[in-house]
């Protein structure tokens, strides 16, 4: 067993039967220490991370954990980014595994307002970093600025975006649309099929 597989079953393990990160016998920080304590070997996730350029970003199903939690390694493309989105009520931790990624975020809109949406903070993650977020923190957009694809795995819990959707938001006029599914490029190292 590799290190990265060990950090999967690690997260496995955190998490136990319990219903995910909000759940009173689970430590984020655990989680979070974890994540830290493992440093990026491309040889050890590389099956997990399949980019496609003419996408912003692909999706890449590592583990669905206890049911209640998916493990995702994202690949970013060159210059592009997410649109501003929540996280339909789910927390999210991410480990940087290859290059740099920027994170803006932003408040909620107010009310029916138009009106641009303005930056909160902007932060650069570097490779091995660890970064938490959850809709009590606001709205984000990840963005790739660097000329290299980056990588980064994602834990989401419960999996209210696999199984629901999310919403994303307009950067211009703040309005919202829900975006009912998010797909999966691959589901453990097997590209999925259109």
């Amino acid at each position: 067993m590799n290190r990265f597989e060990q950090l999967v079953k690690d997260i496995k393990n955190v998490l136990g039967p319990s219903s995910g990160l909000t759940s009173d016998d689970v430590d984020v920080e655990d989680l979070t220490h974890i994540m830290e304590r493992y440093i990026s070997d491309e040889k050890e996730w590389s099956k997990y991370a399949m980019a496609d350029a003419s996408m912003a970003y692909t999706r890449n199903l590592v583990d669905e954990g206890n049911g209640k939690a998916n493990l995702l390694v994202l690949v970013w493309t060159p210059g592009k980014a997410s649109p501003i989105h929540d996280h339909g009520n789910a927390h999210c931790l991410m480990k940087i595994l290859r290059g740099d990624l920027t994170e803006t975020r932003y408040d909620f809109p107010d009310g029916n307002k138009e009106k641009p949406m303005e930056v909160k903070s902007e932060t650069v993650h570097k490779e091995n970093a660890v970064a938490y977020m959850a809709d009590e923190l606001g709205l984000h957009r990840m963005s790739n600025q660097g000329s290299d694809f980056a990588v980064s795995l994602h834990l989401y819990t419960p999996p209210n975006v696999a199984k629901y959707g999310c919403n994303i938001f307009n950067h211009e006029t703040g309005k919202m649309t829900h975006v009912a599914k998010t797909c999966l490029f691959s589901k453990y190292g097997q590209r999925v099929e259109d």
